[in-house]
């Protein structure tokens, strides 16, 4: 695995230089995904690696965390809090479909939760403009293969470097990076809502998830609800979809 992150990090400086800029920022949420993201861009751009810390209705154990996260790897951080940014447009859009009577209630929860990923995506490249970096994803394998992500929200991003990795294997490379072991064992969540777990959301687990990508046998309903996932997610690993040319 040592070899894998050294392999990695040398690819983000490639791709960093190959687009004539300057570094890479990354959102920091306090999960072992963008803790791992933030040690390698560091490693990969001491001096020009950024990592964000965007609360937006977010649990505080949250920024507890990713303040861990930043002291491990003495990644330079910025805070930037977009509750008030959220509440004044999702506040709009409720406002003016309640007002015409098309606002649906039973939607709302994840279209906030949505919002709020995509104004992080929104915030990232302002900062990255600013500087002239590039946007780093934390997707790993499992979250790519049964679309765990907000659609150019976490998923709007420049590079993508754990997408061919487990869960496990993300662990792993945590381990080996100095990500608080404390980080590494969290219960994966979005934090989309209070008590959301990733896990419970999806419906299986990362190791049965894990297992799947790994062509090892699981049980049938697990995998019928990887497959399912997957084939309804289809349309986010895709560039807009266009029709053929008449």
């Amino acid at each position: 695995m040592q070899e894998k992150i050294d392999k990695l990090v040398q690819w983000l400086r490639d791709q960093v230089s190959s687009a004539g800029l300057n570094g890479a920022v990354v959102g920091i949420s306090g999960g072992i995904d963008s803790a791992v993201v933030a040690h390698l861009i560091k490693r990969a751009f001491p001096d020009d690696s950024l990592g964000l810390i965007m609360p937006c209705k977010s649990n505080p154990k949250d920024m507890e965390d990713a303040l861990k996260v930043v002291k491990s790897c003495g990644i330079r951080h910025l805070v930037i809090d977009l509750t008030e940014a959220h509440r004044t447009l999702f506040g709009a859009v409720e406002a003016e479909l309640k007002a015409i009577g098309e606002w649906s209630e039973e939607r709302a929860r994840l279209g906030d939760a949505n919002t709020r990923a995509r104004l992080r995506m929104t915030t990232l490249y302002a900062v990255a403009n600013n500087y002239g970096y590039l946007v780093v994803g934390t997707d790993n394998a499992a979250e790519w293969h049964t679309g765990y992500f907000t659609k150019y929200g976490d998923g709007g991003v420049d590079l993508v470097p754990l997408i061919h990795f487990t869960k496990g294997e993300v662990r792993e490379m945590g381990r080996l990076l100095g990500v608080p072991e404390e980080i590494i064992k969290k219960a994966p969540s979005a934090g989309l809502w209070e008590g959301q777990t990733d896990e419970s959301e999806m419906g299986t687990t990362y190791e049965m998830i894990d297992k799947y990508l790994k062509g090892e046998d699981i049980p049938e309903r697990d995998r019928n609800i990887i497959e399912r996932l997957h084939e309804r997610s289809h349309h986010k690993r895709q560039l807009a979809i266009a029709p053929p040319k008449f």
